[in-house]
């Protein structure tokens, strides 16, 4: 059985509209289960997570959400320029209202990169939404290999062919979505998030993945989110992968994820 296909829809949040596909499991046991959120990466967008959602849906037979943020893809520009600050604004100010006018009361976030970091992020307020995450890749501190990666990638995006490729997913968005990136995460001091205060709230399930050659992050990453979370947290860090396991390495990806998510699927 192969699942239907859902048009995109935007969701009108007031200073923003945000691109939003749904995703429906092919078949369904008739149980209600909780919705998977995914976040993309920090240049990607509904498109860059190619069939992932669908197949991790259908394997845990959870609804799905994935969505354009501000800025990226389909969805609108920032309002105002958010600076090194745009993670924790999606996290505190964005995410929620998304979630509220999707009418999503109990959910699973699935993030990847800075997706992943937001989805920490929103999770440090305990928030009553929130069942468990699932990060691919997360970055909870800067690391010197992270900023090696993002002045490479400036590089390629101003005479490569990166921004070409980028504008096929982003169109308008494209320089707005990589300048936002490249100069927040190279500003000085710049951090992903205030790990310190935002961690310890964690309460939820963490399940945190990562590769072995993730050229953004090292292994550093996962010991300092399962040594700062506040509840229950396992991490897997995955042998000939880089930044993204869940193209790199999507069978080991997916069976890791629908082990953790299947015994919380279940809603209420």
């Amino acid at each position: 059985m192969v699942a239907p296909t859902l048009p995109d829809t935007l969701i009108d949040l007031g200073d923003r509209r945000l691109r939003v596909r749904r995703v429906a499991p092919a078949r369904r046991d008739g149980l209600d289960r909780t919705t998977l959120v995914f976040l993309h990466e920090g240049l990607g967008c509904i498109e860059m997570w190619r069939d992932f959602p669908q197949r991790l849906c259908d394997a845990t037979q959870c609804d799905g959400l994935v969505y354009d943020r501000t800025g990226y893809g389909g969805s609108s520009p920032w309002p105002a320029p958010p600076g090194t600050a745009y993670m924790d604004i999606e996290a505190d100010l964005v995410l929620p209202r998304l979630l509220a006018a999707t009418g999503i009361e109990d959910c699973v976030l699935v993030g990847h990169s800075d997706g992943g970091t937001i989805a920490l992020s929103y999770a440090g307020s305990d928030p009553e939404p929130l069942r468990a995450v699932v990060t691919l890749a997360a970055h909870v501190v800067n690391e010197p290999v992270c900023t090696e990666s993002i002045r490479g990638a400036e590089t390629q995006f101003a005479g490569g062919d990166l921004r070409a490729r980028l504008e096929r997913y982003h169109g308008r968005n494209t320089d707005g979505a990589f300048a936002l990136w490249s100069r927040a995460w190279l500003a000085p001091g710049f951090e992903p998030m205030d790990a310190a205060r935002r961690l310890p709230g964690v309460q939820v399930p963490v399940q945190a993945i990562q590769g072995e050659e993730d050229e953004y992050g090292s292994e550093l990453q996962l010991g300092l989110i399962a040594g700062k979370v506040g509840g229950y947290c396992e991490t897997r860090l995955l042998p000939d992968c880089g930044h993204s396991p869940h193209l790199q390495q999507p069978a080991r990806t997916l069976a890791e994820i629908v082990r953790f998510v299947a015994p919380l699927s279940l809603a209420g």
